[in-house]
Parts: structure tokens; sequence; C-alpha cells
């Protein structure tokens, strides 16, 4: 990287400005330049408070403010030329701002780039969680309007990969929207943590200027779910506390496991041997030596890049284990553990949404596979438990029936009730209803069942909540 001007040195305490590998090894600017728009709202609220409480004039304040608006616009317009000897987002701006106003010397008054890093995340962080939020509602949209489309496909549902009992496709997909919806509010949880403004804090000890914290926190709306001010309570907490990362890291991992667990799904339902759903060739890739491949590899992709979101809220988490008090340099390998996540988060929300959109279920397949009667084998001893008989003979009765149909190599519901009879005298013929499946679908009205009305009901409900949303 090309560097224009001298280096400069770190402070007064030093002779001579760091040498070029050390320069190198430390600075971040590679990375955290990305927070240039809080770092220049984080610096026009200090100064702003700054001016309130006599420490900056009128004129100075003017200066400030005017020159930060020029190096946003420089930045914005990619004019803005970053200084990797500078080390970081901070320094650069302050930098570039003391050449175009001399007043920009006294902004630094009272603050830290431990306090200040601290801002600038915490800023940073909301406008991604707000947008994040809106990702994973859309997802939730796509997942609602294509068990919508299907509402009266069925397909087994499974435990173990085996089939074990009808439910609709609807409602398997409702329950990943139950997941994000969890998600969602972890994530609206988080917020109330990370929405808590440090300015102020300093280095570690505050400052004995009449810094007014409280001014600096309604600049940038810092306010918890009453509509007080929000502000950290502790200095050195405020300066070395990542928590709140962490806990958004968390859930983007159960998030990015959750999607994974979509996409395993997908990739299952888009093979020949279950062909219950169509992905689109706009989402789907071919393969550089079979022709007939259409591989699922936005589904594989999302399911490999959850394990990056997961490695990076373990990195995050052996990362502090062993901090003492207060800020440590350690804590600057947060941030690309961060920006992973958030880069690797959204994507994969939003390509999701897209692709079940123009996703298909084969309707023909799906029925296929529903219509085995083994599914509705628990039916069959509800039935018995219905005539009387204990749950767990029932459940001994029909793994009977089970056993006799496997050696006749036919269906259990092709069994003749003379048959049935041989197992337990109170079967009768109308033990044979129990094999419909509409039938059975209906049956089950529970909150939360996999049944006809419920599952009508929880689709609408559900419409309902996110057009409000």
């Amino acid at each position: 990287m090309k560097q224009s001007g001298k280096p400069v040195s770190r402070s007064g305490r030093f002779k001579e400005g760091p040498a070029a590998d050390v320069a190198k090894f430390t600075e971040s600017i590679s990375y955290d330049r990305r927070l240039w728009q809080h770092d220049i709202v984080g610096s026009l609220a200090h100064a702003k408070m700054l001016q309130k409480i006599g420490i900056l004039t009128k004129q100075e304040l003017k200066e400030i403010t005017s020159g930060l608006h020029q190096i946003g616009t420089q930045i914005h317009d990619g004019e803005f030329e970053w200084r990797e000897d500078l080390e970081d987002v901070h320094m650069n701006i302050e930098h570039a701002l003391t050449q175009i106003a001399p007043a920009g010397a006294k902004l630094h008054t009272g603050r830290s780039r431990n306090d200040q890093v601290a801002l600038d995340m915490r800023l940073w962080m909301r406008d991604e969680m707000g947008e994040i939020a809106e990702e994973i509602r859309q997802l939730q949209r796509a997942l609602v309007e294509l068990g919508a489309k299907n509402e009266k496909v069925i397909i087994p549902g499974y435990t173990h990969l085996q089939r074990g009992q009808p439910v609709y496709f609807a409602h398997h997909l409702l329950a990943y929207v139950e997941m994000l919806e969890r998600d969602f509010g972890r994530l609206q949880d988080a917020f109330q943590r990370v929405n808590v403004s440090p300015l102020g804090s300093g280095a570690l000890a505050g400052s004995t200027l009449p810094l007014n914290r409280k001014f600096t926190a309604e600049f940038l709306e810092f306010k918890n779910a009453d509509g007080e001010f929000a502000l950290t309570r502790n200095s050195m907490d405020a300066v070395s506390d990542r928590d709140y990362i962490v806990e958004f890291c968390a859930f983007a991992a159960l998030t990015a496991v959750h999607l994974s667990r979509l996409a395993e799904d997908l990739i299952s339902w888009s093979s020949s041997e279950f062909d219950f759903v169509r992905l689109s060739d706009a989402y789907t890739t071919g393969s550089s030596l079979m022709p007939q491949k259409k591989n699922p590899d936005i589904a594989e992709l999302t399911r490999g890049k959850s394990a990056r979101v997961v490695g990076n809220l373990t990195s995050l988490l052996v990362l502090l284990k062993g901090l003492p008090m207060t800020y440590n340099r350690d804590l600057q390998e947060d941030k690309e553990r961060l920006f992973d996540t958030v880069d690797t988060l959204r994507p994969c929300l939003r390509i999701n949404a897209a692709m079940l959109r123009t996703a298909k279920v084969n309707a023909k397949r799906c029925k296929e596979a529903a219509s085995d009667p083994l599914l509705l084998a628990t039916d069959l001893a509800d039935w018995l438990v219905l005539q009387g008989i204990p749950f767990r003979d029932a459940h001994h009765i029909v793994g009977e029936v089970v056993a006799v149909a496997e050696k006749r190599s036919i269906p259990i519901d092709k069994l003749s009730l003379k048959e049935l009879k041989r197992i337990h005298p109170v079967f009768s013929a109308d033990a044979k209803k129990v094999f419909h499946l509409e039938t059975a679908l209906a049956k089950r009205t529970m909150i939360g069942a996999p049944g006809t009305k419920p599952v009508s009901q929880e689709l609408k409900r559900w419409m309902k909540l996110l057009a409000e949303s």
C-alpha cells in the first residue's frame, strides 16, 4: 500500500514511529475502515458535547463539523486515501481532520480510542442488526408463501431419517418459521444490550472534564426499551466489554445452524431419491463432467458457511476468556470475527429466501411417499386405545400386525380382517378406516398439530403477523 506523508508518531513518549513490520502487524485499517460512517457520527456527537461544556468554541465546532462532513464525502466517493501507518479508522479520520481544520486537534479531548471503538462498534451493529432482522422476516415470508401455495400437500414426517407419521408439507416449513422467530426474538433482545453508549468512559477511568454523557447518548439515540438514556455504568467494563458482540455472534451461530438444517432438508428433498422439491435453474449448478446433474449448491454452501459463523463465536469466546481488566490489544481481533459473521449470515438469509420463492413442489411424488400405510401405524395403535387397550399393549399388537404384513410382503392396510383378528380379537372393520390419510390428518386438531385445520390456521396467522411486521 502506497503511503503519503511521514509516519505519525504514536505519542510524545516515543521518539520515532513503529518499525514497518510492526505497523503492518498491528494495523486494522484494512478491515475496520467500514466503521467510517459511525466513527464520523460519533465524533460529531462528541464535538457538539465539547462545545456544550465549553471546551470548543462555536467556530471550532463549525470547522470540525464541516471537516468531518468533507471527509465523509471523500470516503463515500472513494477519494480518501487510507494510510496503513495510521493504524486504524479513528486515526485516519482524525489525522485528515487536523489537516483540514486545526481545531480538530481538540476533538480527542476526554476521549480514548478505547471508548471510541466501543462506540463505533455499537453504532455499526445497531444498523446491521436492523438489516438482519428484515432478512429473517423475508425468509419467514418465503417459507410461509411456499407452504400456502402447497397447503394440501402431504409428506412423511421423519425421525432418524426414517418415515414416521404423515404431516402437511406446510407444517414442516412452519417448523423453520418458528425457529426463525426465536432467532428474531434473540436478536431483538440482544439489541437492548448493544444499544448502550460507552462514550465518556475514556481509556478506562473516565475524565476529570465535565463530559455530558447524556447529551451524546441522546444525540446518538442510545435509549432503552422504556425510552430512557442508555449509558454504561462502569468505565472499566465499558471499554473492555465485548459481551454484546459475543451475544450477537451466538444469535448468529444458532440462526446459521437453523439455516443449515433447512439446507439439509432442501438437499434431501431435491435428490432423485426424494424428489419432493424442484429447485430452479437459477439457484442450482451443473457438473463439469456429468451433463445430467443439477446440484443444490446454494443449499450446500449455506450448510458449509454455517461452520464459519459457529467458528467465529468460538474464536471470540477463546479470545476473551483469559483477558485481565481492562482494554487489551487482543480485543482488536474481535472485529474480523464480527464482520465475517455479518458478511456470512446476511447473504445466507437473503439467498435462501430467494431460492424458496422459485422452488416448486412435486405434489405427485409427495403423495406417493405419504401414501405409505405404515405412516398410520401409530393411528392404528390409537384406535386400539379407544377400544380400551392400554397403549403399551396396543403398541405391541400393532408391531405384530406390521411383522405379519412384512412376512407376507403386503402393505399393512391390505391385511384382511380375519388376519387382524388372529392377532387380537378386538379388531373390527372400523380399524381399516384408520388408513384414510386425509381423515387421519383431519383428526389432528390440537394446537401445534400437523392437522388440516391447525395448519391452515397457522398459515393464516403467520401471513397476518408477517404482513404487520
